[in-house]
This record gives structure tokens, sequence and C-alpha cells, in this order.
């Protein structure tokens, strides 16, 4: 009885078995390593079952695998299987109950440690600043596979567990839906405008915009009416009342103002018709025809005599203003302090000039006008030299007057007006016919529009305050908000926006569209 339950020869150096049943292995040459002696599949071998504190062997071999003679096991440990036994003891020492307590524990103890691995992995990733560019990194596979999954699925993606909650809040994962949404803060060519906001978070607030979920309210009111026009720059809203300029700063949650303003800007003997920031300069126009020129953070102010009639309207890019106005002239004006007040070019429109906007490339400016000649009512010209460059459009009846005019990109452009259309201009394929246009409705003047950059159009009708807002990959409007009733009917001044909220401007209040909390 006492050698068939020990090992082979001395020479074998396999496993010894101990009173209690306990099986030690050899130290190997090369290294220690504690362990228990596998038994073999139906009774082969001489190890019993270990103790529970012991880690099981590594497996070198599938079930029922025996090692030959002289067969040396992993880091140098020679573990050799001894002679058959007659099976009799083995039966008694291994029974069918035993082994399969054994090969439960093991696959409990292989689970524990997959467990306890996936869970370090989960707090190491959790651990790192920056969470979602160290996952987006790291899974470049996993995040490319995964982009291509629709809203939906990576919502319901990500509560499967906090790994995947973590994983589909990566901006990459987002950024082709976002792309795809109204105002999520991409242009058209990809540029991420807002790249301090998560990509998710941001594509959240667009489905609003698509389905029109907002809540209205009113910002500011004063007691006669006015024209408003309105700028907004960081955490600031400019806006214009009569003939001063005031600055309100916004409350952390964007939908709410201090009361009073924080500066006040004046000059002009009559009305603010218009006026643009500018390399830290308020450039105004005023129903004076004067431009005035306002450093923003001191008391500097210049106003010089611009034009006979009132400008009605007024551009300013890299250090040159460009002014329209009722007495059918365009001007260029330096913004060096040094040479304020000095007109570069005059330039004869023929027409009185409602709207103007200066090309990014500084090398054109674009004037819309009333359209009560026989010439388009959009031209663009030479920013250097004053000269006519080319006509936009053939087909503008006449009176149809641009009021609004923007520039998107150095090649593409949007107008509105008194036509009741807003049309998109490519001056790569075509001056003489726009690219889309989007027709009002109700058939109401379009005095202002404004744009995300990609997708979204907003405009502002003549009555009832009518904001519209347009997808521009399709010809009907999405949604309309009117802000005032029948005894307050008003045109919608100006419009201004951002991925979160629209602000309206009308005769006699300032109304703002709260998207992120309808």
């Amino acid at each position: 009885m006492g050698s068939q339950g020990r090992s082979g020869s001395p020479g074998n150096r396999g496993p010894r078995e101990s009173e209690g049943g306990e099986a030690t292995v050899a130290r190997g040459k090369r290294g220690k390593r504690k362990g228990k002696a596998g038994t073999g599949h139906g009774g082969r071998g001489s190890g019993a079952e270990g103790k529970p504190g012991l880690q099981p062997a590594r497996k070198t071999a599938g079930p029922g695998a025996e090692a030959g003679p002289g067969q040396e096991g992993e880091e140098g440990a020679g573990v050799e299987e001894g002679p058959r036994s007659s099976g009799k003891r083995d039966e008694e020492s291994a029974g069918p109950g035993k082994e399969e307590e054994r090969r439960l524990g093991a696959e409990r103890r292989e689970d524990d440690s997959l467990e306890r691995a996936r869970e370090r992995g989960c707090q190491a990733w959790g651990g790192i600043p920056g969470t979602r560019t160290a996952m987006a990194a790291a899974g470049d596979e996993e995040a490319a596979a995964a982009s291509y999954l629709d809203m939906r699925a990576l919502g319901r993606l990500a509560q499967v567990c906090r790994w995947l909650r973590r994983f589909t809040s990566c901006d990459l994962l987002w950024r082709r839906i976002a792309r795809a949404s109204l105002n999520s803060g991409f242009t058209r060519l990809g540029t991420d405008l807002m790249a301090s906001v998560p990509v998710k978070d941001r594509v959240k607030v667009s489905q609003n915009w698509r389905l029109g979920r907002c809540r209205e309210r009113i910002l500011l009111k004063w007691r006669c009416s006015q024209m408003p026009w309105m700028q907004l720059e960081d955490a600031s809203l400019y806006i214009s009342q009569a003939n001063f300029i005031l600055a309100y700063q916004f409350r952390p949650d964007g939908a709410s103002l201090n009361r009073q303003p924080f500066r006040v800007f004046a000059g002009h003997d009559e009305d603010v018709c218009h006026f643009v920031l500018a390399n830290s300069h308020i450039i105004s126009a005023g129903g004076d025809g004067k431009i005035g020129v306002h450093k923003l953070h001191s008391t500097f102010t210049v106003k010089y005599s611009a034009h006979e009639q009132e400008v009605n309207c007024v551009d300013c890019k890299g250090g040159i203003i460009v002014s329209g106005s009722r007495d059918r002239t365009a001007k260029v004006w330096p913004l060096a302090s040094g040479q304020l007040g000095q007109c570069l070019h005059t330039i004869q429109t023929e027409d009185r000039v409602w709207s103007i906007a200066i090309s990014p490339l500084l090398s054109s400016f674009v004037t819309g006008t009333a359209c009560c000649g026989h010439f388009s009512p959009l031209r663009i010209w030479d920013l250097n030299s004053g000269q006519l460059i080319t006509h936009l459009g053939s087909d503008f009846p006449p009176g149809a007057g641009v009021l609004d005019v923007m520039y998107e990109t150095p090649s593409t452009l949007l107008s509105c007006g008194y036509d009741t259309y807003v049309r998109y201009w490519d001056l790569r394929t075509s001056a003489r016919k726009c690219v889309m246009e989007w027709e009002e409705p109700h058939d109401s003047t379009l005095y202002c529009l404004q744009t995300d950059g990609n997708h979204l159009l907003a405009t502002g009708s003549s009555y009832y305050g009518v904001v519209r807002l347009w997808d521009r990959r399709q010809r009907a409007c999405l949604h309309a908000f009117p802000l005032t009733s029948t005894p307050l009917s008003s045109p919608v001044y100006c419009l201004r926006l951002t991925t979160r909220h629209l602000y309206a401007a009308l005769s006699y209040n300032l109304h703002i569209l709260d998207f992120e909390n309808p």
C-alpha cells in the first residue's frame, strides 16, 4: 500500500505524496514554482486534491494527456508522471464526485481572476485624466467598429456595463453622427467649433433642434419701439437700443442675463442701425451718417462722418471697414488708429445699400441693394481696387431688395430679403444661378438669417415675429415659432444662435429659445 502511493524511481524527480495527501512540486534548476501535482483524467497520477488555499497549477496539456518519461514542465520544474497504479487507490482518493468538485473549483477560480482583471482594467481607465481620449487612442479598432452604430444603438450599448458606458462617451464615436445633426458645433468642412464640449452632449441637444422642442422666454424689454441689432461674444451679449450699445453678461446657464449692463457705448446722434465686433473694437453705423469706433475694454470712442445719409450696414475684417448707405454708395475705410476717417474707395452702387459682407479671404466684399434698378441687387466688388467683379443672379423681380447677406466660406454665401426667399450661392459653380433656395411659406419679408455652418438655417420674418428653422437638406420648413401676437406684431430684426440657445431681437423685447432645457 505504501509503495503504490509514492512516485517513481528517484531518478525521475517526480512529485512526492505526503501522508496527508498533499503533493509538492520539486524545485527545478532554472526557477522555483510551487504548485499542486495534477491528476490525469481517469485516475492517472499520484497526487491527491490539494488544500483550498493553493493556486491551481498551470495547464500544460488537455484532460487525459499524460507526460512522457523525462519530459520537463514549464519554468524548469521537471514534473513527470510516476508509474501507473493498479487503480484501486485512485478510485478511493479521486472518485467521480471529487473530480467534479475539482473541475468546478478550477472554473470558479478562473472566472474570479478574469472578473478581477476586468475590474482592474475599468479602474485603470477611469483613473486616467481625459478618459474619453485615452479610450479612443487605446481602442482604435473597437471605436472604428462602434462608430458605424447609430445614436440609438450607442445609447443601448452604454447600458450594458460601466466600461461600455465610459467607452461610448468617446468623442470619436459621435463625430459622424454629430456632423449629420443640426447645430452640433461642426461646420460643413468638419471643423469642430466647440471642442471643449463633449460631442455626445451636443448630439443630445441637437435632437431638440430637430424636433422643435424648446422653452421660450423674454430676456429684455424696452418701453418704446426699437430696431435692435445684436452680437454675441463669449459670455457677453451686445445689443443696440436707440443711439446706445449695451453690453450684458450672461449667467452660467446661458439662458438669463444680469439685469444691469456692464458697459454702455454711446456717440451717435441718432439710432444705431448696425454694428459688428472686430479686433477688440465695436464698429457701429448710425442713422446720423457716421461710423463709430469703440474699444471693447476702454472708454476710447471715435466717430467720423462717413456718408451723406444714414449708414444701414457695416462690416470689418482684417483691419478694413466697409460701409453701405442710403445715399447709394459703399465705402472702404482703414481701422488703423492713425488713419481713421480716411476713405480708401468710394463705390457708386446706384441703389440704396441694405446689407454688406467682407469675404473671408479679404479680397472682395458683397453688397445687397434695394433692387430698384435694372441690375442684380447682389454684386461682388474688389476690396483693393473697388472695381466690380461680378453680379449674382439674373432673375430677381423689381423690389427684391437684399436685407441680409453673409459668407459661409470664401466661395459660398447666403442671402435673404423682400422677395421672401433664402438663396444659397456657390461661386465655384455659377454666379447666375443660386445652388438652392427656400421660400417663406407665408410670403413674408425675411429680415435676417443665421446658420450653424452646416445643416441648420434660422430666419426671421416681418410679421408676428416668426422665427423659422430649416434643414438645408430639405425644401420645407422644419418648425415655426411665432414670438408676438396680433396687437404687438413685429419683425425679427436680428437673430443669433449657439448650440444650446437661439436669441431673437424684436421691436419691444429680446426673446430666447432654450433648446437645452425644453
